[in-house]
């Protein structure tokens, strides 16, 4: 549970980092970069395995950067999901970068909370 925790305050601050870098994508604080979290969390988990699945053929074809649009997607789509939360994607470029920086800061993060521990 403390691991689950951690993931889950170590991820909000990349969000936060992410929404310094790339511009078009914003987070007004730190309470919504945690429900933004979350919801991400939750699109993943029940949303992203579908568009995986119907998007395979494809995927394999890019060599599986077609990967890269879904996760961009799945992101918009959890910012669209939480309208008025503080957290906001402007656009399907903010949230292609902002997935790529997403994923390289809150790897970073995650790896030094984990050495910490």
């Amino acid at each position: 549970m403390k691991n689950f925790f951690l993931t889950w305050l170590g991820t909000a601050v990349a969000l936060l980092i992410t929404a310094h870098i790339v511009p078009g994508f914003s987070v007004r604080s730190f309470v919504a970069a945690l429900v933004a979290v979350f919801v991400i969390g939750l699109v993943n988990a029940f949303i992203k395995p579908i568009l995986s699945i119907l998007s395979f053929p494809i995927t394999l074809l890019t060599f599986g950067l077609f990967t890269f649009v879904i996760n961009a997607l799945t992101l918009w789509l959890a910012s669209v999901l939480t309208p008025g939360s503080g957290f906001e994607i402007k656009g399907f470029l903010a949230a292609f970068l902002g997935s790529i920086v997403l994923s390289i800061v809150s790897s970073l993060i995650n790896y030094l909370l984990r050495a910490v521990e």
